[in-house]
This record gives structure tokens, sequence and C-alpha cells, in this order.
């Protein structure tokens, strides 16, 4: 069976990215996929998959042609936040793929915000049309229910993803803690200023070794990194893993991870770190409060950096990790979305 994968893939971001190593690594063995990427052949050589461009319509009829099921890659695929073109991409693509006859699974999903009634619609075609739905929180649980439509809720898929060690990590100082900080309207210059004043005094506080893990590799994230790493010198390392594997495992030597980005808290908590959030998404509330993560929507983040490094300072003295028990659960949890995968790709 050919199966094709559609996702923000072969775009820089490692949250995606692990989304798709976690899903290659969920699927039959016997499966044979085709990545749909924005840099074919990083993919290819990345995974030792077939991928193909995925704005090349021509080829991607071609490939929808010489499947037999079509996969919606996990992720905020369907939502009109950061742009109104993504759930009519990823939503034309799905009915397509249905009107053609493939099989196709919605897999792994985080729904919305849906602000405009035209991409609720397409959004709700879409699913309905679906042989088998995945959600990753109780939102999109929501919504699909209240839309009548059959689904299975289960956590992030990532948290089930194989780590590896990270080359050359032990051999810096430790204590560790990781800061992933993402580009966005709500992280002013003003808030950026105030986190990095934190930061140098936490780490003079804690003694501790700041690693920079910017989760997209274009200079968006890596400019905050490196606008922050001067004023921590000889006590910081910017790294930028683009294996995810390796990126996950990179949380296995640190202490503590303050982070941005919804997967940096995910492969941290599921590495046994303590994690401080710092929102910008409905979807990172929606993992502090069922993990009950301390941090701030940054809107909120207080104007005195004293007050964010003493808030720092506490949770990295007193605030606990996730249990071994509890970790161990979410992952249990989390393979539910292979079981799916497992279901509907072996079914004749």
């Amino acid at each position: 069976m050919r199966v094709l994968l559609s996702g923000y893939y072969g775009q820089g971001n490692g949250g995606d990215e692990a989304l798709l190593a976690t899903l290659l690594q969920m699927l039959p063995p016997e499966v044979t996929p085709v990545v749909l990427s924005g840099n074919p052949k990083q993919t290819r050589d990345r995974y030792g998959v077939e991928a193909r461009e995925r704005m090349n319509f021509l080829s991607v009829i071609e490939a929808l042609r010489l499947c037999d099921a079509f996969i919606w890659g996990g992720g905020s695929l369907i939502q009109d936040a950061t742009s109104a073109a993504s759930p009519f991409y990823y939503g034309s693509m799905m009915i397509l793929a249905q009107k053609m006859g493939l099989k196709t699974v919605a897999w792994a999903q985080g729904i919305g915000p849906l602000r405009r009634s035209v991409t609720r619609w397409l959004a709700r075609q879409a699913f309905a049309g679906c042989t088998a739905v995945s959600v990753r929180d109780r939102a999109s649980c929501a919504l699909l229910s209240q839309w009548q439509i059959p689904h299975l809720l289960a956590p992030d898929p990532v948290w089930a993803l194989q780590s590896k060690p990270l080359p050359g990590l032990w051999d810096l100082p430790a204590p560790r803690v990781a800061v992933t900080l993402r580009s966005h309207p709500q992280l002013t210059p003003a808030r950026l200023a105030n986190l990095t004043r934190a930061l140098v005094d936490f780490q003079k506080a804690t003694q501790t070794f700041i690693l920079l893990l910017p989760f997209q590799s274009g200079p968006e994230d890596l400019s905050i990194a490196r606008a922050i790493q001067p004023a921590i010198k000889d006590a910081s390392k910017i790294f930028t893993p683009e294996d995810p594997q390796l990126l996950k495992g990179v949380f296995r030597g640190v202490e503590m991870a303050i982070g941005m980005r919804l997967h940096s808290l995910i492969m941290a908590a599921s590495e046994g770190c303590r994690c401080f959030a710092l929102s910008y998404d409905p979807k990172v509330n929606r993992l502090m409060e069922d993990l009950d993560i301390p941090g701030w929507d940054l809107v909120n983040l207080p104007d005195d950096a004293n007050a964010i490094c003493k808030a720092w300072i506490e949770h990295y003295a007193n605030g606990e990790p996730l249990s071994p028990e509890k970790i161990e659960f979410l992952v249990e949890r989390a393979l539910i979305h292979r079981e799916l995968l497992y279901e509907v790709l072996r079914k004749s």
C-alpha cells in the first residue's frame, strides 16, 4: 500500500518534523509512504522516503492517483489564525483524495481556531468525509462531537517519538536549562528585553548552562536566540539539531525547559524535565491545563524582569517534572494514533 502524507513538512519547523518522524515510526511496516514536502530533497535524505513538492499540483495529483490512502499528518493544519490559505490547501487536498476514492485519515489533528464561516464549513466537510479521525486535544474533540463526526482522542503523538542522545551535549557544563522562543507579534521587543534580563539573572542565580533551541530553522527564531546569547556569553550555546529524534534527545540532559513552542514543552515533559510555558496560542494553554504547567500568556507577561526571574527560580528549585508513571501513561495513550493507522491501512 502506498500512502500520501500531507502536513507542514520540509519547512524547517521542529514540531512539524517531529510529527512526520512519529507518523513514519507509527505506519505499518508494509506501507510505502510518499511525503508532500516544501523541501523534497531534504525530506528524502533525512527519512529515506519518496517525497514530492507540496505546491506542485500536477505532481500532487499524480501522487494521489498512485496512492491508496491519504493522511493529514498531525498538528494544527486546519486553522485560519495564522493563514486563511492553510485550511483551503489542506481541506481541498483531503476532499480531492476522498473524491478519488482513497482511504482518508485526519491523524492527530489540533483543530482551530476557525474564525471564518467558510473555513468552518470546509473543515466540517473534509472531516465528515474521512475514513477515520483522531485528535490531540479536548477542544478539537468537542468541535467534532458538535459536528457529530466520529473520532478518537489521544495525546499528541510526539509523546511517543523515540529520542536519540545528542552528541556533545554531555560535554557541556551541568545543570542545563533549555529555552525555546519563537517569533510572534506578542513577543514584542520590550517583552523579549524583559525575558533576556530575567534569563541573565536566572543564570547567575542558579549557575545553570542555558541551551537556546530555535525550533524553526529560518531566520526568525534563530535571530531571537542570537539576540539573547551575547547577554549570557560563555554560559550558553545555541543548538539547532534538525533530526527530530536528536531534538527530543536534547531534553534528556536538561533540568528545566522554558518554552513557547508546543512541541518543545511536549518533548521536555516526556523526557522528564520541569517545564515553564510562555503561551502565544490556545494549544499551549490546553497543554498547560492538562499537565498543570506553570507560565504566562505572553500578553500577561510581567513588566518586571525580576518577577519573571523569581518565578523561574522558584520552579527550578521546587517544581516537579511529570512522574515516570504519568509519562508512561501519556506515551501509551499516544499510541492510540498508531492503532488507528493499523486498523485503517490494514483493512482490505
